[in-house]
Parts: structure tokens; C-alpha cells; sequence
């Protein structure tokens, strides 16, 4: 059942598009209400908690592979791996704020995200600093939509019937 104002069956919501969500956000970006600025103040700090937690967890797997005496090779590799797979994450999040990522290159970087995770949890704090992680993007994807659907309106007025013919 549709929500309907009472007065002639219409339906309340505007017409034209819709923001699309945000996770942990909903759509609080468009108007910045509900509680925005205190959402985006937890998830920075929970993301940067998360990202220490994370560093914490990998320096006892850092002290597990010294106490098994793996060698002086593999420790440094294991530290390098985690270092550059971080940094490619931190660049690829980065860049998936501001710009739609391509779902095939996506999905094929899935490994090297879930090794570099410590990456795109910084990634998401520090941009959770200045607005909601993909605001931006969505924000310029809306306001385009919108302004499509205002020139699509406003073309249609008037009765075509009466329309003057160029002759």
C-alpha cells in the first residue's frame, strides 16, 4: 500500500529521482539531517579504531612468524606484502569515492582489498573527515539527474494540440 497525502490519491513522495543511499548513511548526505554529523563522527572514529585493532592483529602475526623462526625472507615478505597490498587498497578506495569503480576490475581486485583492508580503512577515515565517503560522487550524480528531469518537464508544457506549425 502506497502512502497517499489524502486529498487526491496522489502519492507523498516528490516526483523526479531519488537520492540514492549511502551505507551507514542513508540518504542524511542530501540535506545533511538525522543525525549526519554524528554519524560521521563514529565511523571516522570507528574506522580508525578498526584500523588500529588491525595493525594490532597483524603485529601478533608479525611476532608469530619470529617466534616459528620462519627466516629473515619471509617476515620481510610478509611485512612488504601487507605494506604494498595496503597501499594499492588506500588508492583504489580513494578513487572508488570519487569516480564509479568498474565492476570487472573490481571484482578481480577482491583479493589484494581483503589483504590491504588496513588501506581502505584509513581510506574511509580520513575522507569521513570531510564528508560521507561517496558524497560527492552521489551528490554530482543527483543534481545531474535532477536537472534532466527539470529540462524533461519543462519541455512538455502546454497542449501539443495547439502547438504553431513552422511553415
Amino acid at each position: 500500500m502506497s502512502a497517499e497525502n489524502g486529498t487526491n490519491g496522489t502519492p507523498d513522495t516528490p516526483a523526479g529521482p531519488r537520492p540514492e543511499p549511502i551505507r551507514f548513511y542513508g540518504t542524511t548526505w542530501v540535506d545533511h539531517g538525522n543525525g549526519y554529523s554524528a554519524r560521521r563522527i563514529a565511523l571516522a572514529a570507528g574506522s580508525l579504531a578498526a584500523a588500529a585493532v588491525s595493525c594490532l592483529v597483524l603485529r601478533f602475526a608479525y611476532e608469530g612468524l619470529r617466534i616459528a623462526d620462519v627466516g629473515g625472507f619471509v617476515s620481510l615478505l610478509m611485512v612488504v606484502m601487507f605494506a604494498v597490498c595496503s597501499a594499492l587498497a588506500f588508492r583504489h578506495t580513494w578513487s572508488a569515492f570519487t569516480t564509479r569503480p568498474d565492476p570487472d576490475r573490481q571484482a578481480s581486485l577482491r583479493g589484494l582489498l581483503a589483504i590491504g583492508f588496513v588501506g581502505s580503512l584509513l581510506a574511509y577515515f580520513l575522507r569521513s573527515l570531510t564528508e560521507a565517503p561517496g558524497e560527492k560522487l552521489h551528490r554530482a550524480e543527483y543534481e545531474t539527474a535532477r536537472e534532466q528531469y527539470e529540462k524533461r518537464t519543462t519541455r512538455r508544457s502546454g497542449n501539443p494540440s495547439k502547438k504553431r506549425r513552422r511553415s
